[in-house]
């Protein structure tokens, strides 16, 4: 049947799992948005800025697992979606843009909000391309969808010249459905040998990074751990993967984000089997401290992973979920269970005991462990966090707890300052019809805060609401850095009450509400008042905990190299 082509477009967008995109109307995308309101089915959130609505639509997909959608107009929409773009490629995030573009006669007369968006976007795409025939269009979105949730997952963006976008073409939905992706599958002798490695190890780990949250692995990873009773870790972008209550939990290695006795047990364990991780530098430091003499197993899903950082002695190409069910499936044929080491275990435990940091601060200002300490006390383990990049993101890789996949969404790689208010709303909006009683909490700097704060207005106008905890040590910057690299001494040289920001006020101005915070003992009420408060007003609500200025993290250059900037406690004596 005829039909206006982007009526066909948004047919096949709800055929994929879209029922919410977030953008920015224009004129050269228009023609899409009077489909969207035609066909309807989707649900609409308009940003403030494009690079939010990436965010938002980022912040979606990591919660359900499904493509996110971000649309914005032509030119410069989408030289602001790039960031987005970015942090979405180097997460691994499925995603698709959606940007409008110039007439097609116009394209080389550098005609107004004429830019070669795909050649800008193509380094930080998995596939960017432009529609040049009407008749194509419902095809590439059928790709675009497929190649962003395929292998690897990530971002492509798909651009859409005005002329293009107001043809009438040939379709019908009942005959089309999403194009298949390919399964990879473990190579079963591959399999064979790491679980032969594993067993003859005698101090092994299993670290299980971000590919094993996006293959939805967990289940799998916990069974087995638990079968063969070996000690397991998560990267940053894993957390939650594992319960880290969970007595076999042997924390994180890292030169920031980390866990003292996470570094203890990796340097000494002798075999790493390694899932979904991509051996990023903020986790291994030094190389040659990291890899030492053990072995290492290197399991992903993309096949140019394998070696890119360093060799590893057993490499297999794989989807996470299925090696790990494979490698299940084959210990338990061997019938194995409990191979574990008892003693590298009862290590493993006894580390964890005695190499701890302090949390329980009672001074004024308010020390940043404490801050986590009470988060971890307040929160239960289904509240979904989002928080970026900074000091904080340090302390919250050290301090936090996760206990399920999915509800620790970070931006790992990137780090774009501001991703947390925009990441926030497509979390909650990502839940809405399946938890809508879920909270949302979201963590964020005072500096990083005002990147994208006029998001606050998207939560205030569409009735999303969640807590945002600032952690403000007046960083303004003006910064004293005192070395280069990981020796990095973060220091301010203004006050507060002379050039400081009114962040509640700012809450207020966009329709929202805030408290700020000074004792420790003011936090754990606070945040029980901002829980109530964003339930009752539907809103977003800032807690601002104003903690130290000269802030410092544990950090160094090698895992086996970290500054320790607080006292530490007394090692605790074993049973």
């Amino acid at each position: 049947m005829k039909m206006p082509v982007m009526n066909a477009v948004v047919q096949v967008l709800k055929s994929e799992g879209v029922d919410a995109a977030f953008g920015c109307p224009g004129a050269a995308i228009l023609p899409l948005y009077k489909a969207m309101e035609e066909e309807g089915g989707i649900d609409h959130l308009i940003v403030r800025h494009e690079e939010g609505a990436t965010h938002m639509a980022d912040g979606w997909a990591r919660t359900n697992g499904r493509v996110g959608v971000a649309i914005g107009t032509s030119g410069p929409a989408g030289t602001n979606m790039i960031t987005g773009l970015y942090t979405a490629m180097a997460d691994s995030i499925p995603m698709v843009c959606i940007t409008g573009q110039a007439v097609s006669t116009a394209l080389d007369k550098e005609a107004f909000q004429a830019v070669d968006i795909v050649g800008c976007a193509t380094p930080v795409t998995k596939w960017a391309v432009q529609i040049k025939e009407a008749a194509t269009a419902p095809w590439i979105f059928r790709e675009a969808f497929r190649i962003a949730r395929s292998g690897r997952p990530g971002p492509v963006l798909v651009d859409i010249p005005l002329d293009v976008a107001k043809q009438f073409i040939e379709y019908d939905a009942a005959l089309d459905s999403p194009l298949p992706v390919a399964v990879v599958e473990p190579h079963a002798p591959r399999v064979e040998k790491a679980l032969d490695l594993l067993l003859t190890a005698e101090r092994p780990l299993i670290l299980a990074g971000g590919g094993v949250i996006i293959a939805d692995a967990a289940p799998e990873l916990r069974e087995l751990v638990s079968y063969l009773g070996i000690p397991v870790q998560v990267t940053l972008m894993g957390k939650g993967a594992v319960d880290e209550d969970d007595p076999l939990y042997a924390g994180m290695t890292g030169v920031q984000t980390s866990q003292r006795y996470g570094n203890a047990s990796f340097l000494e364990s002798d075999l790493v089997l390694a899932v979904g991780a991509r051996f990023g530098d903020r986790h291994t430091g030094t190389l040659d401290v990291y890899r030492g003499d053990r072995k290492f197993i290197h399991v992903d899903i993309e096949s140019t992973q394998l070696g890119r950082v360093f060799e590893p002695d057993l490499g297999i190409v794989s989807d996470a979920k299925l090696f790990l069910r494979a490698l299940l499936a084959a210990a338990k044929a061997r019938g194995v269970a409990g191979r574990g080491p008892a003693a590298w275990a009862s290590r493993v435990t006894s580390l964890k005991t005695s190499l701890t940091r302090r949390e329980d601060f009672d001074s004024v200002p308010i020390k940043a462990p404490r801050v986590y300490k009470e988060i971890n006390e307040l929160f239960d383990a289904s509240t979904y966090f989002v928080t970026a990049i900074g000091l904080y993101q340090i302390w919250g890789g050290q301090h936090q707890k996760a206990y399920q996949p999915r509800r620790y969404q970070v931006c790992g790689q990137a780090g774009p300052l501001g991703w947390e208010i925009p990441a926030a709303i497509g979390v909650k909006t990502a839940l809405r019809k399946t938890e809508p009683d879920a909270e949302v909490v979201g963590i964020v700097g005072d500096y990083g805060f005002h990147f994208l704060v006029e998001e606050l207005a998207v939560g205030a106008q569409y009735d999303v609401p969640f807590v945002l905890i600032m952690l403000n040590n007046e960083y303004l910057g003006l910064i004293r850095q005192a070395s280069i690299g990981y020796e990095m001494n973060y220091q301010v040289d203004i006050h507060y009450d002379e050039y400081g920001t009114d962040n509640v006020k700012i809450m207020e101005a966009y329709g929202c509400s805030g408290r700020r915070v000074f004792a420790p003992d003011e936090i754990r009420p606070t945040l029980e008042w901002a829980r109530k408060q964003a339930a009752a007003t539907n809103r977003p609500v800032l807690v601002e905990i104003m903690i130290e200025r000269e802030a410092n993290t544990p950090h160094g250059p090698a895992i086996d190299a970290v500054r320790e900037f607080e006292p530490l406690p007394e090692p605790q004596s074993q049973p």
